[in-house]
């Protein structure tokens, strides 16, 4: 039997925090013939190695050199407290230290050619954003060799093999597969624990990469499906998936049971707990997948499952994604027109923006939809300029922006089954006030999502989730 655990940056914050994550992962290994762990940066709060790191090559940029400098020697100061709670002066201390300041020193000789260069590329953040994983597994791999328990660090860089879409690469399953083998079950077969790093990655040429902020999830799942796990299990700092974000509910539980497309709609729209991209591996092999707190353990937090066959029905989870705007088109003259709609989004995907909800009326007199504030008006631009000529002649009246907008998700594949669900949602709603301002939801029914105005979207979650049933 076969597992894979990712450890978050906050399960590995702190020297205390990895010598507890280092008593889950001795007890994990008595139950599972073979594990793999996966580990972020350290994450302790309020300072984030990652953050540091990509805050320092943002002020290389900038020519200060003082800035990334003292970025570079918090970083000693992090790594160096957790080294010198965590490994004893007669074992692997001061091999440790030395590696870490040696990625210490290569991050600020980084960060003097960006400053020199004037010139951040993808690549060189993709170069520096992935440091902070490279020290966190050493760290934790040298601690449970203390411990007795057999582990060694290894780089995802030899693992994951990647396309050349720095900042988000997308993996290469074959060549991962291969590579993920060939390195790691020679260590499982020897009864090591690898401790992978998450986030990075490498292209086919050996450049390293990264999977998106966030990304070490989806670490976790590519090396489970590359090793053809019976189950991923995410430890976080959270009781698995809540019901909605405990800061606007306070009520908020967790969910003991979801499904994928459950979660991917949840971690479409605004949910903290998985990287959007996690779910793919895990779907594409019917691996299951578990969400649990590293800081409390015996709770039994989120089963994330295939399907779950409509067993409790209605709605599961509500979430909501901010910082958004909702562009119109519209006329009179779009009606019975085809191809307005085609040529609408293809002006959106001329600015590779993505639209994160549609809706249409049925009389075709105006198409809405979704994007992220900061790409609005760079969308507008192009709408205008493709439709140039049905503006002039009129039969485009106006292409517009609606700001300060967010989108409530509600979330629930049982609720296909489930007669009045919308009628309940859109009544609570009403009784307190607060305007749809648009409306959209999938064939799937498994997800109903509504634009309200920013200011009320907190109040709308609470209202809706009012409608879960304990």
């Amino acid at each position: 039997m076969k597992l894979v655990i990712k450890f978050g940056g906050t399960s590995v914050g702190s020297a205390e925090a990895i010598r507890e994550t280092a008593v889950l992962i001795g007890d994990t290994k008595k139950s599972w013939d073979e594990l793999v762990v996966v580990a972020s940066g350290m994450g302790s709060k309020p300072v984030k190695v990652t953050d540091l790191l990509l805050d320092g090559a943002q002020a290389a940029l900038e020519g200060d050199r003082e800035a990334y400098m003292a970025a570079a020697e918090q970083l000693r100061r992090i790594h160096y407290e957790a080294i010198d709670g965590l490994l004893e002066p007669e074992g692997e201390r001061q091999r440790i230290l030395a590696e870490n300041g040696a990625t210490i020193d290569h991050y600020v000789a980084l960060c003097d050619a960006v400053r020199v260069l004037g010139e951040l590329s993808p690549r060189a953040l993709d170069a520096i954003g992935g440091m902070g994983e490279q020290m966190s597994v050493g760290i934790i791999a040298a601690y449970l060799r203390q411990c007795g328990v057999p582990a060694e660090a290894v780089d995802a860089t030899g693992l994951i093999v990647t396309d050349d879409k720095f900042q988000h690469a997308n993996p290469l399953l074959e060549a991962t597969r291969r590579q993920t083998r060939e390195r790691l079950q020679p260590l499982l077969d020897e009864g090591v624990i690898p401790v992978v790093t998450g986030f990075v990655a490498a292209t086919e040429q050996g450049v390293t990469t990264t999977l998106g902020r966030g990304g070490s999830d989806y670490s976790a799942s590519i090396v489970g499906q590359a090793l053809d796990a019976q189950e991923v299990w995410i430890w976080t700092d959270v009781d698995g998936v809540m019901t909605a974000d405990p800061r606007l509910v306070p009520d908020a539980r967790s969910i003991p049971v979801l499904t994928y497309r459950e979660v991917s709609e949840l971690a479409y729209y605004g949910a903290k707990v998985l990287h959007p991209k996690t779910m793919r591996p895990c779907i594409e092999s019917d691996i299951p997948l578990r969400i649990k707190n590293t800081f409390n353990p015996a709770h039994p937090g989120t089963t994330i499952v295939a399907n779950n066959h409509g067993r409790n029905g209605g709605i599961k989870a509500v979430t909501a994604i901010h910082g958004l705007n909702m562009l119109t088109v519209e006329g009179t003259g779009m009606v019975g027109v085809p191809g307005i709609a085609a040529r609408t989004f293809g002006a959106v995907a001329d600015t590779k923006v993505s639209v994160l909800l549609i809706s249409q009326a049925s009389s075709e007199q105006s198409i809405c939809f979704a994007v992220p504030e900061g790409a609005a008006q760079e969308v507008v631009d192009s709408l205008a300029a493709e439709f140039a000529t049905e503006l002039a002649q009129r039969d485009i009246d106006s292409i517009w922006a609606m700001r300060d907008v967010s989108i409530v998700t509600i979330v629930g594949a049982g609720m296909r089954g489930t007669p009045g669900i919308s009628g309940r949602i859109f009544t609570a709603l009403g009784d307190s006030r607060i305007n749809a301002i648009a409306i959209a939801q999938g064939s799937s029914e498994c997800s109903i999502s509504v634009v309200v105005a920013a200011e009320e979207a907190g109040h709308a979650v609470a209202q809706i989730h009012g409608l879960i049933k304990g």
